[in-house]
């Protein structure tokens, strides 16, 4: 019997044999598709080529591809557990054509290789086909012999395949079998298309012609295309004989680790089984994510990412388990996966930190959550009420964390309901979470006038590592979005030449800027971007002179901002190593903006970084500095990089041949195709000038290095040198002398304090004489001095004191605003209330107050009224 890692083999030596591309499987994150919050399929990081708007070496491609289907429209979340065939996380196989082969190859591969290759009985298989595409039945009845019984014509539902709501899309063919009436659903008309696992769908090929636009419009590719898509998992069960992904040995190994969290045995309880299913796919869907850069947190894909893993831990909680459980579940995933994706073994560390902190952070308000909704469902009950109401869902949520799914879940196994578009009209009123808060990838889709500049084989070489200048050729010009033959002084316009030494922004890396001449002719570069790999292109303003497309140019950059930027990014590379040294192996960069003035570096991290730690990491970046260690750089394929140890960044994406940047024998080696200093000494000094939050386990430090640093040592030094001098001391006894004016102050303020509480006494004392009896309570309404409600606070409670019994109404003024105060003894809160008073004092001076029956304060924005306000107490206290 093949094991999963033979099947997929099979499949990619399949293909490879008949010319195919094996190619590596993009990450979770797509890139350049603001349509998709994840890599849902195999096709999508040949998008461009589908479309027609890149292009690459091969015509021809098969992948096994990571996916994840939870949230937006692709999303099998709700389903996970109940079923024995849905997945949050899968690896879809599939094998691409880019205008090449169409549908007879593409069907007659599909059939030898599940009949020959995973040997599966030809006469258990059946085909499902678009309902109009007679080519499709043609091929499958005449030329694979399939019987015409065993070919059934099916509709737009399940016949014809979209990315997304716009994109590329055409109708498909469907490779089923028929897995006997064991596992069917027993109705008389079950028969393909039925929702039950009797006829299962294994490989589904797409015959993709059209490119659906917004409104729905289809519009004919440019190419015809071949993509098809057959899930690992899947397949996998079939060869091996089991009806059960779960049963499969891609998650034998996971649920035998969540067996022995539980103490219990999958297999001996369907409803208990359901939780082993979920954490198994739930840890595997965390693990791969983690991995990818992804973050637990409240918005976007590490919203997902969250529910996730929270949905894993109820069901932990379902099964008895107390303690953290899940980050050791994404450690068995590691030990299974990690042996064909090896940035799962080298993440191990902080894949299992990530996972555990959200366990704790999760675990006590699970608990408290679970109580809470137990309570609601046995009232529900009690009521012979159906469903939960969305205000006490989202309320569970809100409080506790309980995403909508878990509530579902557990109103699934106790019979009920959950109202859905009540929770969704209670979220609206916060912030959007998931697909409604995301906007996509978070980067801009390349502009089409691009694209067609790389579908004409425009190119432009970088020369930038071993040079700051180069003579060049003038290849296209824009202006306004649209390609010109030529552009005048005064004209803002991007320039794309055959070579180049400035650098594109990537990789964090900000553009360079510089000048492209000629006789007569100067244009300003003030930034330069990078499109696709090999597309550069420079924009700024032509400052004198006319430039045409073919003329030969100069292109020289800025070295002096080159220089900076490149210490700058040489100081990632050591600040990534020494938080990695100082902070533990689950530190990973998640970002950075490298500029010639200053950096900024994002990494997964828990908690804010002390004082003491920094001085720490800083101490051993500048010792990195002062040992000069040598960088050097190598170009090699991925495999190959990754195979040596290199460190691979969330934010970057990587072709097949990538640089190697390695500093000294040990300190870094990370996969960069930025521009660096040649030693470390020459960074000269390192200096980090902030640590803050970016969000959920995430923490950015902004640095400086050379002459930027030094710029701000020598001004802090000179802030202190003023300081000092104005505390008439000098820098290396200004601390002394700051402890020591401290002490002097808050011996003042005792003192001042003191005098202030005797003098407060003595007047309270003179005010006393003002009381008056109203119907035999005794009143005291003052306007004093006070320039707080501090103040005045303590003021009245030093007449309390004196007076004993009665009510105190007093007033100030202050800066254009009204201070009021109103204090009752307790022995007359039953008569009077002193909010009550307040409320309709400060309403005559136009503002608003309240408080306690025995006190109360307010104010308002007339002072000119509080006269007449403090003239109205003896007619409120007489009525």
């Amino acid at each position: 019997m093949m094991d999963f890692r033979q099947i997929r083999q099979a499949f990619l030596d399949f293909f490879k044999a008949r010319d195919h591309e094996v190619v590596a499987s993009s990450s979770l994150i797509p890139r350049d598709d603001p349509s998709l919050l994840f890599t849902n399929a195999g096709m999508v990081q040949f998008k461009g080529l589908f479309l027609g708007t890149e292009k690459r070496g091969y015509v021809r491609a098969a992948t096994s591809q990571k996916c994840v289907r939870a949230g937006g429209k692709h999303n099998d979340l709700e389903n996970v557990g109940y079923t024995g065939r849905h997945h949050t996380f899968f690896e879809m196989l599939g094998n691409f054509s880019f205008g090449d082969y169409f549908k007879v190859e593409a069907i007659h591969w599909a059939w030898e290789l599940l009949t020959e290759g995973y040997q599966l009985p030809a006469d258990k298989l059946w085909a499902s086909i678009y309902k109009d595409d007679d080519e499709a039945y043609r091929i499958w009845e005449q030329e694979i012999g399939l019987p015409p019984d065993r070919i059934v014509r099916l509709g737009e539902k399940d016949n014809f395949w979209a990315m997304g709501d716009t994109g590329p899309c055409g109708p498909c063919s469907e490779i089923l079998i028929d897995q006997g009436p064991a596992v069917g659903c027993g109705r008389p008309e079950c028969a393909p298309g039925c929702d039950c696992d009797r006829y299962l769908e294994i490989w589904n090929l797409v015959f993709t012609q059209f490119d659906r636009d917004p409104t729905g419009k289809l519009t004919p590719l440019p190419r015809t295309n071949i993509d098809t898509g057959m899930g690992l998992e899947r397949i996998a069960a079939v060869v091996q004989g089991v009806t059960s992904n779960y049963d499969t040995d891609l998650f034998r190994n996971i649920i035998g680790r969540v067996e022995e969290s539980a103490g219990k045995r999958y297999g001996e309880d369907e409803k208990q089984d359901v939780s082993f299913r979920v954490i198994a796919d739930h840890a595997r869907a965390a693990a791969f994510l983690i991995g990818d850069g992804v973050m637990p947190s409240n918005e976007g894909r590490g919203y997902v990412l969250r529910r996730i893993m929270r949905r894993a831990i109820r069901f932990g909680q379902a099964l008895g388990i107390k303690d953290p459980f899940l980050y050791l579940i994404a450690g068995r995933v590691i030990d299974i996966m990690g042996k064909d994706y090896v940035d799962l073994t080298r993440s191990r560390s902080f894949i299992e930190s990530i996972t555990l902190n959200e366990e704790k952070r999760f675990a006590d308000t699970l608990f408290y959550g679970m109580k809470v909704l137990a309570e609601e469902v046995a009232k529900l009950k009690e009521r012979k009420e159906p469903t939960i109401p969305g205000p006490i869902a989202f309320k569970l949520y809100d409080t506790y964390g309980l995403s909508l799914d878990i509530v579902q879940d557990v109103a699934r196994e106790e019979g009920l309901g959950v109202d859905v578009k009540g929770y969704d009209q209670a979220m609206a009123k916060q912030r959007s979470q998931s697909q409604e808060s995301w906007k996509g990838s978070g980067e801009e889709e390349i502009p089409e006038v691009y694209h067609a500049l790389v579908n004409r084989g425009v190119r432009s070489a970088f020369v930038g590592y071993e040079t700051f200048a180069s003579l060049a050729k003038v290849t296209a010009i824009l202006k306004g979005g649209k390609e010109v033959a030529s552009a005048r002084g005064g004209d803002e316009v991007e320039l794309l030449l055959d070579r180049t030494p400035f650098y594109g922004e990537a990789g964090g890396q900000a553009g360079d800027k510089g000048w492209i001449i000629r006789d007569g002719m100067s244009m300003e570069v003030n930034h330069t971007m990078k499109f696709g790999d090999h597309l550069i292109v420079h924009r700024g303003t032509l400052r004198s002179g006319t430039i045409s497309k073919g003329d030969e140019v100069e292109a020289k950059v800025n070295e002096e901002d080159r220089r900076a930027t490149a210490l700058n990014h040489t100081a990632t590379h050591l600040l990534h190593a020494a938080l990695r040294e100082v902070l533990g192996p689950h530190v990973k960069q998640a970002g950075s903006l490298v500029l010639p003035e200053r950096f900024r570096f994002d990494f997964s991290h828990f908690t804010q970084v002390d004082q003491e730690t920094l001085r720490e990491v800083e101490g051993l970046v500048n010792r990195y500095v002062r040992e000069n260690h040598p960088l050097s750089t190598q170009v090699l394929s991925r495999e190959e990089a990754m195979q040596s140890g290199a460190m691979a960044i969330f934010e970057e994406r990587y072709g097949d041949v990538v640089r190697l940047v390695q500093v000294g024998e040990g300190v870094s080696m990370e996969l960069c195709g930025g521009t660096h200093s040649a030693r470390t000494g020459d960074i000269g000094l390192f200096k980090i000038v902030s640590e803050s939050a970016v969000g959920a386990n995430l923490r950015r430090i902004e640095a400086v290095t050379g002459k930027a640093a030094l710029e701000r040592v020598q001004s802090q030094e000179e802030s202190l040198r003023g300081i000092a001098s104005a505390l008439k001391t000098s820098p290396d006894q200004l601390k002394e002398r700051l402890e020591k004016l401290l002490a002097e102050q808050k011996q003042r303020e005792r003192e001042i304090e003191s005098l202030r509480s005797k003098l407060l006494s003595s007047k309270s004392s003179d005010i006393l004489e003002g009381v008056k009896e109203i119907n035999g309570t005794r009143l005291l309404v003052r306007r004093v001095e006070a320039d707080s409600p501090k103040e005045l606070r303590e003021f009245a409670d030093h007449i309390r004191e004196r007076l004993r019994s009665g009510v105190i109404v007093l007033g100030a003024a202050k800066d254009e605003k009204v201070m009021l105060l109103c204090m009752v003894t307790d022995d007359l809160t039953d008569r009077f209330k002193a909010g009550k008073i307040i409320s309709r004092l400060s309403g005559m001076v136009g503002g608003k107050g309240g408080g306690r029956d025995d006190m109360a304060q307010g104010g308002g924005s007339r002072p000119e009224q509080l006269g007449q306000a403090l003239e109205a107490v003896e007619e409120i206290i007489s009525r």
